[in-house]
């Protein structure tokens, strides 16, 4: 008997069973001396005959394995305390208690847990999981697929309105971006789901459980650590990452009604307010003003249209096109959780691209930054002189450049003959495109009027076009020559950026231009200004307003607001970050304009509408 057997079981063995074992144990013990006896005659024998010690301790191990294998074998296997103890009882006579064991009452199921049962009732009666038969049970994919579950306890402690997915994708403990994870109880972002990350930690310590991976848009609980399935989450993978087909895309300019956000405002899809983080507002108002652009928007809609696109290896331009597309899909969201979007992952995409030339901490020059924008997102779409793009297919036109040297004055009359006949006092012709028009403002007065009083100088913006009409001559200064140059278009872009040159850099300080400029919202006819060659090409001439920026202050301490039409209302709004209101279209032309977007009116031809304001200001005056 082993030594873990109880010690009246020792005094309950019958005479004949210790007979046998003192007999087994007589019989061993012969065994074993006799098997000492033949190793001390081996020994000797090899001795004699000249076999080595490491012979002779190889069989003496070997023997001795053979006889504790033999020993193992020749054991009876163990029973159980329990079995020993009844049939010690038995065979002492006396009476066991034969009262049936308590049975325990099953427990109920949870909902989740009935959900579940029925569901793979449902699925073995349709035969769906006889195909994954074959597949080993601890395969990842059948293990994630037997863990999905639609019935989650903690779907009601979600808060809508902590959410907030437009800051950069990286843990708030690690500042990791790979397999982030947003709570969708406090918000935050934290890292991985496994048992020893961020997320998981984050799970125990503060009770939120339901978690949304922000690259697969998958949920899952934690720490339970089970996808959950409910169609009540998809307005927030909706917020996360808006999509739009082909039919919602075309009907987005038809939309003459107001949407109502999660927190109960309404708002008109386009028209929301750009957060400012700190000093930003010159990146809000040009990024409101391409969003307003129709082909540029519905371009970028698509997500398809730009994440196929190729560039280097490590190429710092990829993302700009990346986040400028979600940025454009955010402000024409027409289920969002509030009217107001941050531009935060597409400012830092600004900042790595332009080398920390445009930053969100410091005040920049709007035409400057519409300019950089423009040109790299031409680049980062593979676009080149002679490959279009989106961007060039919008807003590139082309014109012809006259240019010569002017004969100082200085000069005799001699001297003034002999220039006249050189090549390079001729006019110069060159051919460029150009992404938008610059126009020079009149110089503002530098006295008072008889009055006493220094009136703003206004002036019209047909003045300002004409210096593309190829007959005016503006004088430009270098640092050698003095060069007189005209222009004159060869041909109009689908949409045109007008740009009015208000500051002037001087040795000290920017100054500023606050020469007002009157213009009507629409039919702005640029046909004077096109070649003779080049206007029978042209059919439509005629320009409405789509956007207008407006500077206000110092170019230090001033800010930009921005002017837009809806669509499909035709309401005028004004938004200043994240301010927005509806405005008269009278109130435009009385503010500083700065940046223009015109949109080329394929409707009517110039001639059309020359005859419907002729008809329409004679019943003005009736």
């Amino acid at each position: 008997m082993t030594n873990e057997s109880p010690r009246h079981e020792r005094k309950s063995a019958e005479p004949g069973e210790k007979v046998e074992k003192r007999r087994s144990t007589q019989d061993e013990a012969t065994r074993r001396s006799e098997n000492e006896d033949r190793d001390r005659r081996r020994g000797r024998d090899d001795r004699k005959n000249g076999r080595g010690d490491s012979h002779r301790n190889h069989e003496r191990d070997r023997k001795r394995k053979d006889r504790s294998r033999s020993r193992t074998r020749s054991r009876s296997p163990k029973r159980s305390r329990k079995d020993k103890k009844d049939e010690d009882q038995e065979e002492d006579g006396e009476i066991r208690d034969n009262t049936p064991p308590v049975v325990e009452k099953p427990k109920e199921l949870t909902a989740r847990e009935l959900e579940r049962q029925r569901i793979i009732e449902e699925e073995l009666k349709s035969g769906r999981l006889d195909e994954e038969c074959d597949e080993p049970v601890w395969s990842m994919k059948k293990a994630q697929a037997e863990k999905k579950s639609r019935m989650c306890p903690y779907l009601d402690t979600i808060d809508r309105s902590v959410l907030d997915f437009d800051f950069e994708k990286q843990c708030s403990v690690s500042l990791s971006h790979q397999n982030v994870y947003a709570c969708m109880v406090c918000g935050k972002y934290f890292q991985g789901r496994g048992t020893n990350t961020h997320a998981y930690t984050h799970a125990l310590e503060t009770d939120h459980h339901v978690f949304l991976n922000l690259q697969t848009l998958k949920f899952y609980c934690l720490p339970d650590n089970y996808e959950v399935v409910d169609p009540s989450l998809e307005d927030i993978k909706y917020v996360l990452k808006p999509t739009y087909t082909k039919e919602m895309i075309a009907a987005i300019d038809k939309q003459a009604r107001m949407v109502r956000a999660y927190d109960d405002s309404t708002y008109f899809p386009g028209v929301v307010g750009l957060n400012n983080i700190k000093a930003n507002d010159y990146c809000n108002v040009i990024l409101h003003a391409l969003s307003a652009v129709r082909p540029l928007r519905n371009w970028f809609l698509n997500e398809s249209n730009y994440l196929s696109i190729k560039r280097p290896p490590g190429d710092k331009l990829t993302l700009l096109p990346q986040r400028f597309g979600e940025l454009i899909r955010k402000l024409w969201n027409p289920r969002a959780l509030r009217t107001h979007v941050s531009p935060h992952e597409m400012l830092q995409a600004v900042v790595v691209c332009s080398k920390k030339r445009f930053q969100f901490i410091k005040q920049n020059d709007a035409h400057e930054f519409l300019a950089f924008l423009l040109d790299t997102l031409h680049r980062a779409l593979n676009g080149k002189e002679d490959k279009q793009t989106i961007v060039s297919k919008t807003f590139r036109g082309r014109m012809r450049e006259y240019s010569r040297k002017v004969i100082p004055a200085e000069d005799t009359d001699e001297d003034r003959y002999r220039k006249q006949r050189m090549p390079e006092y001729q006019d110069t012709i060159k051919e460029t495109n150009f992404n938008f028009l610059t126009l020079d403002l009149p110089p503002a007065p530098l006295y008072r009027d008889v009055q006493l009083q220094n009136i703003i100088p206004q002036v019209p913006l047909s003045t300002l076009l004409e210096k593309f009409d190829g007959k005016t001559e503006k004088e430009y200064r270098t640092y050698n020559d003095n060069i007189m140059k005209r222009y004159e278009l060869l041909k109009l872009p689908e949409f045109l950026i007008i740009s009015y040159k208000r500051f002037q850099k001087n040795q000290w300080f920017v100054e500023k231009n606050p020469t007002i400029v009157n213009f009507p919202i629409v039919n702005v006819d640029l046909f004077e200004c096109l070649a003779p060659d080049a206007r029978h090409a042209h059919k439509y001439t005629t320009y409405d307003l789509v956007a207008n920026v407006v500077h206000e202050g110092t170019f230090e301490d001033g800010n930009y607001r921005i002017q837009i039409v809806h669509q499909g209302s035709g309401k005028w709004f004004e938004m200043e970050d994240l301010h927005v209101k509806d405005m008269l279209p009278q109130m435009i032309v009385l503010a500083e304009s700065y940046i223009q977007i015109w949109r080329l009116n394929k409707e009517k031809t110039r001639d059309e509408r020359a005859e419907e304001d002729e008809t329409t200001v004679p019943m003005e005056t009736a």
